[in-house]
């Protein structure tokens, strides 16, 4: 057990069963006492499953036994859980009678030695809670057949400021493995810790690990430079070596020369139409543009020509989300004026020059930022053209400022620029003749409109409804606020951006439908006032100033004929329709209550899609409206139903290792054809990133295995009509601009160069994807 002492050798026993509760070593087992000690240079265990089994720890849909120790433990016996793939979530959870005091131990992780003796990997999930209900949430994967030490850090000055990356590379050197933030605090009340669970999510098969010596260490002293220089002029890892690292402009360019050649040697995937649907497949009635229809009881997609059409694809491939903030502003505030008529919101606009007039009143607004970097070009340098400017962001260290893309930069290194902006041209030109290789039949969301007339593969298009109208909140806004679809003015913007789709559209055939917003705050059905959020937060507001609200009053007198009987309802002491008018505390939940809330919620949600769908009909009737890409987190039976009644194709973002049928039951009773609009997979071990990303895999070979999992359980789903990867190349080193996002998530790196796993999985299953789809098996 690498650098780790037994831990009855650094404390007496007294002072260990202080530490872990108890008078005696039978009390120690049963329960963890909240008066832990600072030990210095030391440990001080949670548990070890020397003994037994703490009655304080608990198991839901799960299995757990006491196995001899294996691998990094060093103990003599292990715990062994057997966690159950048939339910959505499968746990364990550490809780005593008495919170955990940790207070006053210092800076400090909680460490675990963890095997995993099965032949695949683990996303396994640590949450930490405190009193409060507060959690501290991270996740990492255990590859198979393996051991190692896990650690979460749970007080130190990493915790306590925000450098603009969603992960950290790690603040110490350390052969034990950092699990990676999630969701959640960084600081929770270290004084009232609650409990401790360590779960899975929604496996595809039944898996297993053992775990010993839960706990918690001192953390190292930290490296002063850990943020420093992390990025070379590449934006890859400056400090590491992996597979696919550039480290010259030569050799950049000559990896794309040999891909172009063998692309244009290879050609697209066989047995495809003109639209990317099954040649050889039987032949439906052909109205010029894509549909839908169900074939032998599985929904389908059918092209312009009348083949069956199934939309396997990458999304986001546009410059917009490769920028990074460089710790760079200006003092020139016409950097940052907003358009009130603007259509795209910020994370959406591509590259924006700063003037030269504004680049003369520069000043280095963070110097953890600007030091990440060990290279940024100068104002004249060839490569400048890549600076952009964030006028807001969603999360960070700075509200505005520069930004760099070096994915485009090295995109002009390794295409060349024989014209202005002509390696764009290439990249384009490569992009396509990339996914017919692979056997992608379309492009995804989030696709550049400069794509969207070159007339070679199928696309989606996509708007945001953006605007000064009124909003109001679910009380979980994730993104941003709710609109009020109920005000004017939403209706107003629903036109100018479906006018401003179809402009760049133009009738094109090519385009399969429109994807409008994205993963709306619908509300969170894990607690009925999550779900209700949106009705229980609009009540709160006054009526003048929410025309939701005024139309949620005006269905509570169509129901109820007197406030009496609302009371009577509700069990509650409303004295006056004008006293609901006003603000409204919400307060113990009945059943009519409830009821009447998903009555509002529905007519709010239906609102919204009715005058999305009006708005696209209008100026795009030959196109399909794909919905909103709803967000597991965010999608309600009401927002569902609602949508039902005006979309033509249902979207659902997804990021889990795969279908799990508890969790789709509800598309039997919707019965519409569906699409998974995001997923991905990530890993940290082979690719010198710091995030892998929502969904973990071990490495480059384990998450092509994931994709094909995936990807197999959605193409043999009968509902489902595509799946969209999210997303083509990987997030920044140093973070998107937008919210620090620094994710394993491409098909390519920062550099533009593939990952070959990926590639050969992508082919596999495009090669087998109609066959498997639509063939007699």
């Amino acid at each position: 057990m690498k650098n780790i002492v037994k831990y009855s050798k650094l404390l007496s026993l007294p002072l260990l069963l202080s530490a872990c509760g108890g008078d005696n070593q039978d009390e120690q087992v049963k329960q963890a006492s909240p008066n832990n000690q600072k030990i210095s240079d030391a440990q001080i265990i949670v548990a070890d499953f020397e003994q037994a089994i703490p009655t304080w720890l608990t198991s839901d849909n799960a299995i757990t036994t006491l196995v001899n120790g294996q691998g990094v433990s060093s103990g003599n016996t292990a715990l062994k859980i057997d966690f159950d793939a048939s339910e959505q979530m499968s746990s364990i959870t550490m809780q005593p009678e008495q919170t955990w005091d940790w207070s006053n131990i210092g800076d400090f992780n909680l460490a675990a030695d963890i095997t995993n003796p099965g032949d695949v990997s683990v996303h396994l999930y640590i949450v930490v809670r405190d009193k409060s209900g507060a959690m501290h949430r991270r996740s990492v994967s255990i590859p198979a057949h393996s051991s190692a030490t896990y650690y979460a850090e749970l007080k130190g000055p990493q915790l306590e400021f925000d450098s603009g990356l969603r992960e950290d590379p790690p603040a110490w050197n350390s052969t034990d493995v950092k699990m990676f933030w999630q969701t959640g605090r960084k600081k929770i009340q270290l004084e009232q810790v609650k409990s401790i669970t360590y779960n899975v999510e929604m496996m595809n098969q039944d898996k297993s690990l053992i775990i010993d010596n839960i706990r918690l260490r001192n953390n190292p002293e930290i490296d002063p430079n850990y943020l420093v220089g992390i990025a070379d002029k590449f934006g890859q890892n400056a400090k590491i070596e992996f597979p696919n690292k550039i480290h010259s402009e030569a050799e950049l360019k000559a990896l794309a020369d040999k891909e172009i050649a063998q692309l244009n040697a290879e050609g697209p995937m066989a047995d495809r139409s003109k639209f990317g649907g099954w040649k050889s497949g039987p032949k439906l009635e052909a109205t010029g543009y894509f549909r839908t229809e169900k074939v032998d009881g599985k929904w389908a997609m059918v092209d312009p020509e009348g083949y069956l059409f199934f939309s396997s694809a990458l999304a986001n491939i546009r410059i917009a989300n490769t920028t990074t903030t460089t710790g760079v502003d200006f003092k020139d505030d016409s950097v940052r004026y907003i358009d009130p008529n603007d259509v795209t919101p910020e994370d959406s606009l591509g590259i924006r020059p700063v003037s030269k007039a504004a680049q003369k009143t520069r000043y280095v607004s963070s110097d953890v930022r600007h030091n990440l970097f060990t290279w940024l070009p100068s104002y004249d340098d060839d490569l400048a053209n890549h600076y952009s400017y964030r006028r807001s962001v969603h999360r960070g260290p700075i509200h505005h400022g520069e930004t760099f893309s070096f994915y485009q930069a090295n995109l002009e290194r390794r295409y060349g620029e024989t014209h202005p902006d002509s390696y764009n041209e290439t990249w384009r030109d490569i992009t396509i003749k990339r996914f017919k290789n692979w056997g992608f039949t379309s492009t995804g969301n989030w696709t550049d409109a400069e794509f969207y007339q070159m007339n070679q593969i199928p696309y989606f298009a996509n708007g945001w409804i953006i605007g000064d109208f009124k909003k109001i909140s679910s009380g979980n806004d994730v993104w941003s606020k709710m609109p009020d679809p109920f005000d004017p003015e939403f209706k107003k913007r629903a036109e100018i951006t479906t006018q401003v789709i179809a402009e760049e559209v133009k009738n094109n055939p090519w385009c399969i439908g429109v994807f409008i917003d994205n993963e709306k705050s619908w509300g969170n059905v894990k607690t009925t006032r999550g779900h209700y959020g949106i009705v229980i937060h609009t009540l709160s507001v006054d009526e003048a100033d929410s025309p939701t609200k005024h139309e949620f009053i005006r269905l509570l007198k169509e129901k109820y004929a007197s406030v009496t009987a609302l009371n009577s309802a509700w069990n509650s002491t409303i004295d006056s329709w004008e006293t609901l008018s006003n603000s409204y505390t919400v307060g113990e939940l009945t059943d009519e209550m409830v009821g009447d809330f998903s009555m509002l919620l529905e007519a709010y949600a239906t609102k919204y899609f009715k005058t999305v769908h009006d708005a696209l009909e209008k100026v795009l009737p030959n196109h399909m409206y794909m919905g909103v890409r709803m967000a597991h987190w965010g999608k309600t039976p009401e927002a569902i139903k609602a949508a039902k009644k005006y979309v033509d194709v249902m979207s659902y973002n997804f990021y889990r290792e795969g279908l799990h049928e508890k969790a789709w039951g509800f598309l039997a009773e919707a019965d519409m054809p569906s699409i998974i609009g995001e997923y991905h997979i990530g890993a940290t071990s082979d690719t010198g990133l710091f995030h892998p990303g929502l969904i973990l895999a071990s490495d480059q070979n384990d998450r092509a295995r994931m994709y094909k999992e995936y990807m197999r359980m959605v193409v043999d789903n009968p509902y489902f009509v595509g799946a969209h990867w999210f997303q083509y190349l990987d997030s920044p080193l140093t973070g998107r601009a937008y919210d620090g996002e620094n994710y394993n998530t491409g098909f390519v790196t920062i550099t533009d160069v593939p990952y070959k796993t990926m590639v050969d999985a992508a082919k596999e299953i495009n090669e087998e994807l109609y066959p498997r789809r639509f063939g007699k098996r």
